[in-house]
């Protein structure tokens, strides 16, 4: 089933690496909406998994309206919020 996972991230670096890790190759999409970490984490995820759509947002917008930037990029017919 072609699945869009949404990741909302903010100043998780080293959680967000494992965790885009487990998900290669196992999502059709998976969308990373950064909320304007300061730890480096949107460059890990251009640099490490450049196969991700990511969204870096300028501010921390809170994690519902961030989910919500992740689903209007979502292509698929079903969506996985993960936290």
């Amino acid at each position: 089933m072609a699945v869009s996972v949404v990741v909302v991230s903010y100043n998780t670096c080293a959680h967000l690496r494992r965790c885009l890790a487990s998900l290669q190759g196992e999502a059709s999409e998976v969308i990373v909406v950064d909320n304007a970490s300061q730890d480096g984490s949107a460059d890990m995820v251009q640099d490490e998994f450049p196969w991700a759509k990511l969204v870096r947002l300028t501010r921390n917008v809170g994690f519902g309206a961030a989910n919500n930037y992740g689903l209007d990029l979502a292509s698929e017919p079903l969506v996985l919020f993960l936290n």
